[in-house]
């Protein structure tokens, strides 16, 4: 057993679970990395790697939101078990967009859009894209306050506290038309599963695709978050599938090593996904999406300028 391929393949985990739930782009990040750190694997292997050891992050979003998506629960009244149904049904839609479009054109992407510019470009547009976003969003709030401010009040109003003090981020999430999973509508959820499509590009970021969907739609970053968790299950499993297929098709098979590799990969990316699934659903109760998308900007001007040198272009 290869200890130093072991270490790589927990440093690729470590890479999957961070980025995979950030709007990052996780497929980006580590296609980056096999840049400098390559495992030493098969390029069948390799493809298959890249999308199974997803299964890891997947693992963590079904541990730590089993009772919300457990329909079955004896905690759960009636019309909780019938919700709970209703949001898989949603999930089930939202998820159809990209089985229809993305299995066809699966192989094409691979071939095509693999490069860093791509991944570059996608990194910086989507940046770009979540700054201008949220900005919107908080001047939007700010203009709604204004108004009510200098609306009339009855007469009779008293109110019972003190207002309190909110930042322009948890602002902008006050007015969002869904504040809750179950206020989600079927048309918010297909329309969310469309620009998850979007993410067939390197760097684009399902998770980024999908949060950028539910915000532009009128959902809350949490609701546009958690049913991006969801969201995943799905499509994450039947991609690992289809890779899992291809790749005993074409007459492959596991070798120790490789085995050992794939699980420890998947292992560490479980891990780290639970802190980093944690560590967002706080900070977004505070905080906008602005400083990943100025960390998208960042990233991608600096992958642009590091090939350009590489390939001597300049």
């Amino acid at each position: 057993m290869n200890v130093i391929e072991l270490l790589k393949a927990a440093l690729y985990g470590l890479v999957e679970g961070i980025t995979e739930w950030l709007p990052v782009s996780s497929t980006g990040h580590m296609l980056l990395l096999n840049q400098f750190v390559k495992l030493s694997v098969s390029k069948d292997f390799w493809d298959m790697f890249l999308v199974v050891i997803q299964l890891g992050a997947i693992l963590a979003v079904c541990v730590m939101f089993f009772g919300q998506l457990n329909p079955w629960s004896r905690k759960k009244s009636t019309a909780e078990r019938k919700g709970t149904w209703r949001l898989w049904g949603q999930i089930i839609v939202a998820c159809l967009p990209a089985a229809v479009i993305g299995v066809p054109l699966d192989d094409w992407m691979e071939a095509h859009l693999g490069s860093p510019f791509v991944i570059a470009a996608a990194l910086i547009v989507y940046g770009i894209a979540f700054i201008a976003i949220e900005t919107h969003r908080e001047h939007k709030a700010e203009q709604i306050a204004i108004e009510r401010s200098f609306s009339p009040r009855p007469q009779h109003f008293k109110p019972n506290s003190q207002p309190v003090a909110q930042s322009k981020a948890a602002l902008a999430d006050v007015d969002a038309r869904v504040q809750s999973i179950g206020e989600l509508g079927w048309g918010t959820a297909i329309g969310i599963g469309i620009f998850q499509v979007l993410s067939m590009v390197p760097g684009t970021s399902r998770s980024g695709s999908t949060i950028i969907g539910g915000l532009l739609l009128g959902c809350s970053r949490a609701v546009a978050a958690e049913f991006t968790f969801y969201l995943a299950i799905p499509v994450m499993v039947g991609a690992s599938g289809l890779r899992l297929v291809k790749f005993f098709l074409k007459g492959n098979a596991f070798t120790g090593t490789e085995l050992a590799i794939l699980g420890v990969g998947c292992l560490v990316a479980f891990v780290v996904s639970i802190l980093v699934i944690r560590f967002l659903m706080g900070f977004i109760k505070k905080h906008d999406f602005k400083p990943f998308g100025w960390y998208r900007i960042a990233l991608g001007v600096v992958v642009i300028a590091y090939f350009l040198v590489a390939y001597h272009i300049i």
